[in-house]
Order: structure tokens, then C-alpha cells, then sequence
């Protein structure tokens, strides 16, 4: 059973940071697929923020581009997300996800947009807040 739980969520104030972090348990994320990090705010779609695609590049949201950065610990099987300068437009609930597609985003001339609905595994969400 895959399990995928997210820490690091929190309340944090306009400029601040956080580091999100994502233990998978019974997933590697030596895997080859797509992988990443979601958020939903309030009467707004679920988002790609930061995903690492089949080729190990990484691909943000141009809302996030500059201030939040994804990476990956293969030995302890983590993803993280260190999210700087936090504006209240980042609030939001976030969710990891994996078992994404295989793909290249380079493939798509830095269109690509990943799509929740790709994405097999998901942790529960947690919630990040930023205030003015």
C-alpha cells in the first residue's frame, strides 16, 4: 500500500519560508515517473507547483518560478518543497503527488502543464497560509 505523507505545512507571514517535505512509504521516488507538488486554494482548480519530470528536470508554475524550489532525497525516499518569499496568493492547501506520467517536459517547449487527473498517488494535503 502506497502511502505518501506530507509535513511542514503551516501559518507563516508575507516574505517568510517554509519547506515542505514528502515521506513516501511503499513508492520509490527513484521512479521515473513524473512526480511533484499540488496545491488547491479556495474556489480554485487544483495546480502544478513543482513537478520533476521523467528526465529529472524540474517544471514550476510561472506563479512560483524564483521563489520555491523541489528537490529530492532518494536515500531517505523524500520529496521536498522550500518555498521563499511567500506571498498570501500561495495560500492554499498542498499535496504531493507521484506516479505521475512518463514524459519529458522539454518535449513540450516549456508548455507543459501538468494535470492532477495523471497523478496516481497523493498525500493527504497540508495546509500552508501566509498572511499580509
Amino acid at each position: 500500500q502506497v502511502q505518501l505523507v506530507e509535513s511542514g505545512g503551516g501559518s507563516v507571514q508575507a516574505g517568510g519560508s517554509l519547506r515542505l517535505s514528502c515521506a513516501a512509504f511503499g513508492y520509490s521516488f527513484s521512479s521515473s515517473y513524473c512526480m511533484g507538488w499540488f496545491r488547491k486554494a479556495p474556489g480554485k482548480e487544483r495546480e502544478g507547483v513543482a513537478v520533476f519530470d521523467s528526465d529529472g528536470s524540474t517544471s514550476y508554475a510561472d506563479s512560483v518560478k524564483g521563489r520555491f524550489t523541489i528537490s529530492k532525497d532518494k536515500v531517505k525516499n523524500t520529496l521536498y518543497l522550500q518555498m521563499n518569499n511567500l506571498k498570501p496568493e500561495d495560500t492554499a492547501m498542498y499535496y504531493c503527488a507521484a506516479d505521475g506520467p512518463f514524459l519529458s517536459a522539454g518535449a513540450y517547449g516549456g508548455n507543459w502543464r501538468p494535470r492532477p487527473e495523471d497523478f496516481g498517488y497523493w498525500g493527504q494535503g497540508t495546509q500552508i497560509t501566509v498572511s499580509s
